[in-house]
């Protein structure tokens, strides 16, 4: 005779759920946030699209094909191609790799990447903001044309 276990799944949440807010008490009513006076939610940049962003430019301004410049990195063509469409965080090695074939070193690529992030940014927030105000850090580069 065999016993029976039920075969349950065990079901692990990927995000916590979330927690009901307690009932408010009716002696000190909130009044609800219109939308046109919420802040904009401005969802920074990743780092691996500013990458990838720039890997693509500068091979497309070289007039390479991804084949071409993945060989010379010696990285696979699917992976590189994953890596500019910023779905996949590339090690140091490659991005240094992937650059290298395009002729940059890893230095040039992440300060293109991070003035790209400057430029987006500063777009959102407003030229200059934040400048001045104590505790602000920029280690930016500046650029003279």
């Amino acid at each position: 005779m065999t016993s029976h276990v039920p075969n349950e799944a065990r079901v692990i949440p990927l995000r916590p759920r979330a927690e009901r807010p307690a009932a408010r008490p009716a002696a000190s009513p909130v009044a609800p946030v219109s939308p046109e006076r919420r802040p904009p939610t401005v969802r920074e940049p990743l780092w691996r699209d500013l990458v990838g962003d720039v890997l693509r430019r500068e091979r497309l301004e070289q007039e390479r094909t991804l084949k071409e410049v993945a060989e010379a990195a010696r990285i696979s063509m699917p992976y590189l191609s994953e890596v500019e469409r910023g779905r996949k965080e590339a090690s140091s090695e490659v991005l240094a790799a992937a650059a290298g074939a395009l002729g940059l070193g890893l230095g040039d690529l992440l300060a293109r990447a991070q003035g790209e992030l400057v430029r987006l940014t500063s777009r959102h927030t407003g030229a200059g903001a934040g400048r001045g105000t104590p505790g602000t850090r920029f280690d930016g580069m500046c650029l003279a044309a």
